[in-house]
This record gives C-alpha cells, structure tokens and sequence, in this order.
C-alpha cells in the first residue's frame, strides 16, 4: 500500500533529484517457508523500479518539455494503482479472516476441553 500511495503520489513527477522523470516502484516478493508457529506466506524481498517506457505527452510550454516540445511523464497508470491497492486491501482482509477463524477454532477447542 505504502508503494501505490508513493507511486500515485508521484504520477506527474517530471523531474526527480536526479533530473529524471519519477519511475514507478513496485515490490518484488519472495516466499516464506512454513514453520510450526507460522504458516508460509511471502515477504518483500526488494523495491525495484518498472522498467516499463514512460508516457510522452506534447505540451510545448511545460518547462520539462524536450526541443520536439515532449514532456517526459512517469510509467505510473493511476487505474493499475488504484487496481493494486484494492487487491492488496482485500488480501490484507482475507488474512484477517483467515486469522479470526482459525482464532475461534482454537478458542473453542478449548471450551471442549473445559466441560
């Protein structure tokens, strides 16, 4: 979630520090094994940029705009991002769910062993 907002964030970033066009990150993920207190499940294992090109829209009067009157804008398309959040919002809440149910099975493993 932290990556889409810095990526919505920076949809019309022209120019970074280092004079280039903002690029768009995204997490490359790794899996976990399981262990007896944990379940397997994945980790970020690093933010990496999108390689994919960025947008070239024409608008001679931006002060970014190259001598053919191109500006260079970032590889960010809000509606994948705004596609990612909600797929990482949902997963956030079926783990949850996930972790409730199981909860409510072991408390109630225990209420059997209490009669």
């Amino acid at each position: 979630m932290d990556l889409v907002a810095d990526n919505l964030a920076n949809a019309n970033t022209t120019r970074t520090p280092d004079g280039q066009p903002y690029r768009r990150k995204v997490a490359i993920f790794q899996p976990m094994a399981p262990t007896p207190q944990m379940p397997g499940g994945v980790r970020v294992a690093q933010i990496a940029t999108d390689s994919t090109p960025p947008r070239m829209v024409y608008d001679p009067g931006h002060p970014d705009a190259d001598a053919n009157g191109y500006v260079t804008y970032p590889n960010v398309d809000i509606v994948h991002e705004m596609v990612d959040m909600i797929s990482a919002s949902r997963a956030y809440e079926a783990n949850i769910q996930a972790f409730n149910a199981a909860k409510d099975m072991f408390m109630r493993t225990l209420d059997i062993g209490r009669v």
